[in-house]
């Protein structure tokens, strides 16, 4: 490319703000699939769930609370399923319940993550297990 205006690409097009959620979803997904590729077995994890919650959120990269409740009784039943007569796990479910015009961000989503993983009985059932690689 000599530089002159015939050779240069127009940049019109290919404008983002770069703080758009455009671009960001773009950047994140890119470097999702890069580490779901060559990661290790808990970044591949964390991409998995980021992926998940990605092609669920709004635009705004968000989730209503009902939303959010249907995902995880969808994607991570293996961990929720029995704990529904426990108080722990009732507080945490009853919670995206009320007040369902807040969303669910990203960072909230892993903090529910964890929380009911670490309630589960199926975590405990992982912990007994030996594994060998």
């Amino acid at each position: 490319m000599c530089g002159c205006k015939a050779s240069v690409p127009s940049t019109k097009h290919y404008s983002v703000n770069p703080a758009s959620p455009q671009k960001m979803t773009a950047l994140l997904f890119a470097s999702l699939v890069i580490s779901l590729e060559k990661g290790s077995d808990l970044e591949k994890a964390v991409a998995t769930a980021a992926l998940v919650y990605n092609n669920a959120a709004d635009p705004e990269g968000k989730l209503s609370k009902a939303e959010t409740k249907n995902l995880l009784q969808t994607q991570f039943l293996s961990f929720i399923q029995g704990q529904e007569n426990k108080p722990k796990y009732q507080e945490v479910i009853s919670s995206l319940d009320e007040e369902t015009e807040n969303k669910i961000d990203f960072e909230d989503f892993m903090i529910l993550l964890v929380s009911l993983a670490l309630m589960s009985d199926l975590l405990q059932e992982i912990k007994n297990m030996k594994t060998t690689k």
